[in-house]
């Protein structure tokens, strides 16, 4: 793909009006914590139980009708939102994924359309073989992360936000390649620049936390979380750029906290989060004393959790 120009407000409202209604107006949930008023915007009632449908159907909808086929690699849900909104316009589209990946995910995906070739140990090694693929066909290889269509998608999540809550003090929002982030930083400091915006990386797949810090991309040997989601080694330069001015910082937080941090939604909503998709509310619970009669927003952004995973993570259930 060619350079893509910045994310901008303007667009995520404009691209309000492009995406598929079904991933549109996410309930908000609202709990009063001992120190804090706790925002959720609740990402896990769509058809593919993730935010990543609204980022999907702003790119394919921006698409040129004589587009090639598209061509991405995924950890699962980036994945179902492209094979949803490709296969409403009829397009194709081919997922490279980890053979490690989700295998609910990877169901999902060819259930919603997409020819999934396994390949690689880890995210970024599947995603190098989807460039290597789409290069070698002249196919159009769909990177998320380096796409504003797909930030300004994800960043509807603020847009709706600021319309649903008045005077919010800070978001907590899940990074992984970082389309999230950028976009919902985006649309905070143009329409509401006195909340802070702190994005929220897994202790052991920090690539992104550390590109941010030294406003360049940096690589990690691994990237060790059960996090899949935000589970990457290789950061994407675009989105290292746009960061650099759409948020305040980032922090870490380990698998405990974002275990956690799915228990206290199960227990406060009676809903099922993925590791990913709690990042944000994990680090929103740890800051607890510094965020004393705040209003803090977070997304709740995925639930695809297999049998086994809610099994061994909700024993109660």
């Amino acid at each position: 793909m060619t350079k893509q120009t910045r994310p901008s407000a303007a667009r995520i409202e404009d691209a309000l009006k492009r995406i598929d209604p079904i991933f549109l107006n996410s309930p908000l949930l609202r709990t009063q914590t001992p120190g804090f008023l706790l925002l959720a915007k609740d990402e896990t009632t769509n058809p593919i139980l993730s935010f990543k449908g609204r980022g999907t159907s702003n790119f394919v909808a921006c698409l040129k009708p004589d587009a090639p086929p598209l061509v991405t690699a995924s950890a699962g849900n980036f994945g179902q939102g492209l094979a949803y909104n490709a296969a409403r316009t009829g397009r194709a589209l081919t997922v490279f994924a980890s053979i490690n990946a989700n295998p609910r995910k990877i169901e999902a995906m060819r259930r919603f359309g997409a020819e999934v070739i396994l390949e690689g140990e880890d995210f970024d090694a599947a995603k190098a073989a989807a460039k290597a693929y789409a290069k070698a066909n002249a196919l159009l290889f769909v990177e998320d992360g380096a796409s504003a269509a797909i930030a300004e998608g994800a960043g509807t999540i603020a847009a709706e936000l600021t319309r649903e809550a008045d005077d919010i003090d800070a978001i907590f929002v899940p990074l992984g390649n970082g389309a999230l982030a950028a976009g919902i930083g985006c649309w905070f400091k143009a329409r509401s620049p006195k909340t802070r915006v702190v994005a929220v990386a897994a202790k052991n797949a920090p690539c992104m936390a550390l590109s941010f810090e030294s406003g360049k991309p940096v690589s990690t040997a691994s990237a060790d979380t059960i996090a899949d989601g935000i589970a990457i080694r290789e950061p994407v330069p675009e989105a290292v750029e746009w960061l650099q001015d759409t948020i305040d910082e980032v922090v870490l937080v380990d698998d405990e906290a974002i275990l956690a941090a799915m228990r206290f939604a199960r227990q406060s909503w009676n809903r099922l989060v993925e590791p990913a998709g709690a990042a944000g509310l994990a680090a929103a619970l740890l800051q607890a004393d510094r965020l004393k009669g705040k209003c803090v927003a977070t997304a709740l952004c995925g639930g695809n959790l297999t049998d086994a995973q809610i099994a061994s993570w909700f024993p109660e259930d």
